[in-house]
Formats: structure tokens, C-alpha cells, sequence
């Protein structure tokens, strides 16, 4: 089959690929006090004064909660086939601990029921940074106990919607639930302690074995239990052996601490000795390495822009970001020897740069640390500031073409043998973006936040077209 992405040549699709969209659960679903719902640290972050642009919350984010027959029968509209969306825990368990709520399972429920209904897959994810705030007040994710709370919660919900739902992950980025949340502080909840940071990342993983083991007993075996990351794709800026060190250092601190227990059972070479000035790793009990390392069925993987890094001693030559939110604090433990670069090329709103090969680098080297794992692109899109035209379309030519060129790169791994079985588009529609607010759109649908009007963008109808095909139509070719 053709890998090129030239209009002129199809780029077709196996024909059981699926074609999805991805949400999280405090992004879309409001209600937020409805139904024996509790704050989760979220809550309480986007509702202190300077943390999120504007004082934005998720409140009522895009009122998922009540709208969301309208939103399944606009997916099934679009032809997508499988939809990924994240479980709030303090919904289900509002204080982490004890006894669910059925009225917080039962919104699940009929989501799953409306789904299946309309012939679409739901993928589930149960942890999507929204922790329940009463853990966070007994220690959050740096004490060991949270991930003990997560099998709790991850055995309630696959008991409840297990029989329906083949498709599991266990955490989305844990990444920036311990860097963002404990270390650079931009994410929620927002405090800026390496050493916890690094604890949060080693009780992540523990959660998502024990997660894992607790899904398992809940399920039918044929049920899939997999967990998103977003490694980064860390290129150095020079061939320089210390930018080639420092571009090690990210990798570790951004994919390896995650996919080295999980995947091989046991963390990075260098880590240790990396962020030994930081903390002792004293939290590493034994036998918490093969709890870890569950067998997967799947492995997600979420992907927006490669990192640049060199030697921090390197000379100025441009702009320095990782990207990751203006903040004092660097979510990056023991890197002050490492600097960030702005990569070249054409940005999205975020300042994020369009790079395709990089989705591509980082799909082989997955197939390449894990053999024969299926893998799925759980997130992947981009955000622009796109607005209404003055018969209220919504054109979005730049997401057209950013999806083409991604979705290109991921038929090109699976000529280059990558077992990858679907690509969910983030996000189905705009919502509240984390600490951006409402500012950025990163939506296939563009949404009104006054009236709740969804109004699907070219960049949908694009997108639908190629789920309804299996090929990718071409860049300018967005018609209904």
C-alpha cells in the first residue's frame, strides 16, 4: 500500500481501524454538584483566583452531562466508530474511599448504552487527573495509598460497565498528572516539590498495576486493559555529546519513568543516579516492580509536538520552552543542566510546533520497546482560534491539514509493520482546556459557550469522510 500523503495517491486503512474522538470527563460533563458529585482537585484549582485564564472552570464546561444524547447521535452523524471518554472519579466514589454512587454510574451507564446503541465503541478511561480533593487533602498521588484508592475504584467501575465496554486505560499522561500537578505546579493540584513530583510518578505506576490486576478480576477476559502516555519524541539540538545527555535526561524523565516498569520491569539505567540530588527512591517497595508490570493488551499513545533540548551551557540560539505553560517551576526534575528550544516550522495556537514525523518516531519506537503490543493513537489534534463565519461555519483549514499530515504518518508506521489499530482525534469538540480555560479550541466541533450550540468545523467533516472511507481525502476536500 502507498505511504506517501500526495493527493493524488489514496492512503488507505485497514479496514478494522478505528476511527474515534477523545474527551475527559471534567473538560466536557459540567454538573459538577449533581448527583453526589464531590470536588476533585481540579475544582478546587480551577476556582483559586490566577490559575486558569479568565477564572475559567468546569463548571458547566460544555454541559456533556445533560447534552450528551444530543453529543453521541453527532458522532454517529460524523461516522466515527469508537469514542474514548474518562470516568470522574469523585462522581463515582466522591471521596476516593467506600461504596459507589449508583447515580454516578448510572450516567455512565446510559452513555455506554447510547453508544453501543448507535454502533459506536466506547473506550473508557478511568483516570484523567481528576482526583477525588479529600485524597489530595490525605496526600494525593505522592502517598502510596492513592494508588491502593485507584484499584478500589478501578475494580468498582469494571464490575459496573465491564460487561459492555471491551476497550480500558488505565491513566491518560501520567506524565502530567506527577510533573505538571507536584512539580511545575501549572496543572492541578498545583504544587511545585520535585521529590513529590517524583514520588506521584512511582505511585502512578504502582496505581496502574494494581489497577490493571483489579480490572481483571472484575472483567470478562476479552476485555482490553491498556494506559495512554505521552512521551516525549526528544530530539537533540546538535550531535554534541552533552546535548545527546541532556536529550537522554528527557527521555527518561518523560517516557521512561512510565513505560520502564511498566513494559520491562524496572526504571531507566540512569535515572536513579539522575535525580539522586532530588530524592532516594526509598519509596520503592520491594516487589513493586512486578506489580507494575502487568501484561498489556494495548498501549496508547498520545502525541502534539517533538522536544528540542541541548545542554543548558549552550549558546543562545532562539527561543527556550518545554512547552508546557508559563510557570516559575520547571516540571522537569533535576534538569537545570538541560535547555528547551522552540523547534522550527509552522505553530498551532499553543505554540506547539506541526511536526508529523514525530508521531511516526514515536509509534516505531514503541513497536520497537514492546513487540507485538497493539497500539492505539489515543490522542492527537491541535488548537486554533477558529471562529464562525457570517453563515456560522466554522472553517478550519489548518486542523484539515494537520490531521491529513498525522494521519499520513501513522499509515506510513503501519507499512513500516506498526501494529496500530485506531487513531482518536483530541478532541471531539472545544471544551475547557486545563489551565488554558476557554481560550484555546483544539475541537473537531466548535462550540458556542453561550448557547451550547455544537456546529461541526471542516476539520469534522474532513474527518468524517475519512472514517466513512478509510482513506484521506485531500486537504481541501472537507464538503458534506
Amino acid at each position: 500500500m502507498p505511504d506517501s500523503a500526495t493527493p493524488d495517491t489514496p492512503v488507505t486503512f485497514p479496514p478494522a481501524f478505528l476511527w474515534g474522538a477523545a474527551t475527559s470527563a471534567y473538560q466536557i460533563e459540567g454538573a459538577v454538584r449533581e448527583d453526589g458529585r464531590t470536588p476533585s482537585i481540579w475544582d478546587t484549582f480551577s476556582h483559586t483566583p490566577g490559575k486558569t485564564a479568565g477564572g475559567d472552570t468546569g463548571d458547566i464546561a460544555v454541559d456533556h452531562y445533560h447534552r450528551y444524547r444530543d453529543d453521541v447521535a453527532l458522532m454517529a452523524d460524523l461516522g466515527l466508530n469508537a469514542y474514548r471518554f474518562s470516568v470522574s472519579w469523585s462522581r463515582v466514589q466522591p471521596t476516593g474511599r467506600g461504596p459507589a454512587v449508583q447515580r454516578g454510574l448510572d450516567f455512565y451507564r446510559k452513555l455506554v448504552d447510547e453508544l453501543l446503541a448507535k454502533g459506536i465503541k466506547p473506550a473508557i478511561t478511568l483516570y484523567h487527573w481528576d482526583l477525588p480533593q479529600e485524597l489530595e487533602d490525605a496526600g494525593g498521588w505522592p502517598e502510596r495509598d492513592t494508588a491502593y484508592r485507584f484499584a478500589e475504584y478501578a475494580r468498582i467501575v469494571g464490575e459496573a460497565l465491564g460487561d459492555r465496554v471491551e476497550q480500558w486505560i488505565t491513566l491518560n499522561e501520567p506524565w502530567c498528572s506527577a510533573f505538571l500537578g507536584y512539580g511545575s505546579g501549572v496543572h492541578a493540584p498545583g504544587r511545585t516539590d520535585h521529590a513529590a513530583a517524583l514520588r506521584a510518578a512511582h505511585h502512578l505506576n504502582l496505581a496502574h498495576g494494581l489497577g490493571t490486576v483489579a480490572l481483571r478480576s472484575a472483567m470478562p477476559t476479552r476485555n482490553s486493559v491498556a494506559l495512554s502516555l505521552n512521551t516525549s519524541v526528544v530530539r537533540p539540538l546538535s550531535r554534541r555529546p552533552e546535548d545527546l545527555a541532556a536529550a537522554r535526561k528527557i527521555d527518561d524523565l518523560s517516557g521512561g519513568i512510565f513505560h520502564g516498569p511498566i513494559l520491562h520491569g524496572a526504571y531507566p539505567e540512569h535515572l536513579f543516579s539522575a535525580t539522586a540530588s532530588v530524592t532516594d527512591w526509598s519509596y520503592v517497595h520491594d516487589g513493586d516492580l512486578a506489580t507494575i508490570n502487568q501484561p498489556l493488551d494495548a498501549l496508547g499513545l498520545n502525541y502534539y509536538t517533538p522536544t528540542l533540548v541541548s545542554a543548558a551551557d549552550a549558546d543562545a540560539r532562539g527561543p527556550r520552552s518545554d512547552g508546557h505553560g508559563d510557570s516559575a517551576f520547571s516540571p522537569w526534575p533535576a534538569a537545570e543542566d538541560v535547555a528547551f528550544h522552540q523547534t522550527p516550522g509552522e505553530q498551532t495556537e499553543m505554540g506547539w510546533t506541526v511536526d508529523p514525523t514525530g508521531l511516526h518516531e514515536l509509534i516505531m519506537r514503541y513497536t520497537r520497546e514492546a513487540p507485538g503490543l497493539p497500539l492505539y493513537i489515543t490522542e492527537n489534534g491541535a488548537a486554533y482560534n477558529d471562529k464562525p463565519d457570517s453563515d456560522g461555519q466554522v472553517h478550519d483549514p489548518e486542523r484539515v491539514s494537520y490531521l491529513r499530515g498525522h494521519l499520513a504518518a501513522v499509515r506510513r508506521a503501519i507499512a513500516d509493520g506498526a501494529d496500530v489499530r485506531g487513531y482518536y482525534l483530541w478532541s471531539l469538540m472545544d471544551n475547557f482546556e486545563w489551565a488554558y480555560g476557554y481560550e484555546k479550541r483544539f475541537g473537531a466541533v466548535y462550540v458556542d459557550y453561550a448557547s451550547m450550540e455544537r456546529t461541526p468545523k471542516s476539520s469534522a467533516l474532513w474527518y468524517s469522510r475519512a472514517a466513512r472511507t478509510g482513506t484521506l481525502p485531500p486537504v481541501d476536500d472537507a464538503a458534506e
